[in-house]
C-alpha cells in the first residue's frame, strides 16, 4: 500500500476548555503538567479541549497512517506554529501562542507557517501519496491552503459530510475497532455540505478504550 498521512484539524484553543487548562486555579494532573517544565504532548492537550472529535482523528490516524521515513502519520494544524507531530510538547506559554493567532487563512501568521510546512510534505512524499485532511471543508479554514499546495494528492474522507464533530469523532473511532477505512474523494471533487446522516448505533466500547 502506498504512502498515506493525515492532516488533524486543531482543537479551539481560546474556548472554554482552552482557557481552563491556562487557569492558574485549575488543579487536574493535564493543567499541573502543562504548567510544569515537562510540559504536555500537542494530542493530549487538543484532545482533552476538543474531547471525542480529536481523539477520534488522532485515534485514526495512527492506525491508518502510512508515512515515509522521517515523516510522522499524523500532523496537527496549529494556530502560528504549522504543522506540528501530536507528540510535540506544549507548555503554558505555547497554548496561549496557539490561542493568540486565530485559524484565518487570510491571517499570515496562521496562513504561512501552514503553507510553508506542507510544501515540507510534499517534498517527502511519493507522487501518488494521499493526503488525508481529518477536518472540516465547509469553510476554508484550511483546505484553502493546503489544497493550493497538495493539489490533488489532498483527500477528505467522504463520510464526513453533513456530520457534525461528535458524529465523525465516534465514526473514526468504530472504524478503527473494525479495522476498516473509510472511503477518500479528492477535495476538489467532494461535495463540502451534505444531508446529516443517520445517528450512529452506540459503539461498543474496546477494554483498553
Amino acid at each position: 500500500m502506498g504512502q498515506q498521512v493525515f492532516l488533524l484539524s486543531p482543537a479551539n484553543c481560546s474556548g472554554p476548555r482552552g482557557q481552563l487548562l491556562l487557569s492558574e486555579r485549575s488543579k487536574f494532573a493535564l493543567a499541573q503538567r502543562l504548567r510544569s517544565a515537562d510540559g504536555a504532548s500537542l494530542g493530549e492537550v487538543f484532545s482533552f479541549i476538543s474531547g471525542l472529535y480529536f481523539r477520534g482523528k488522532l485515534t485514526y490516524a495512527t492506525a491508518f497512517g502510512r508515512p515515509p521515513s522521517g515523516l510522522t502519520g499524523s500532523l496537527v494544524i496549529t494556530a502560528g506554529r504549522g504543522l506540528l507531530p501530536p507528540d510535540t510538547t506544549v507548555r503554558v506559554a505555547d497554548l496561549r501562542e496557539l490561542a493568540a493567532v486565530p485559524i484565518d487563512p487570510a491571517d499570515p501568521r496562521y496562513a504561512e507557517p501552514v503553507s510553508r510546512d506542507a510544501r515540507k510534505i510534499r517534498d517527502q512524499l511519493n507522487v501518488d501519496a494521499r493526503v488525508i485532511l481529518l477536518g472540516s471543508i465547509a469553510t476554508d479554514k484550511y483546505s484553502s491552503i493546503l489544497a493550493e499546495v497538495l493539489g490533488e494528492q489532498l483527500l477528505f474522507p467522504v463520510a464526513f459530510v453533513g456530520r457534525g464533530d461528535m458524529s465523525r469523532g465516534g465514526l473514526m473511532l468504530r472504524c478503527v475497532d473494525e479495522g476498516s477505512e473509510l472511503e477518500y474523494l479528492p477535495l476538489g471533487s467532494a461535495t463540502r455540505r451534505g444531508q446529516r446522516p443517520g445517528r450512529l448505533t452506540p459503539r461498543k466500547k474496546p477494554p483498553h478504550d
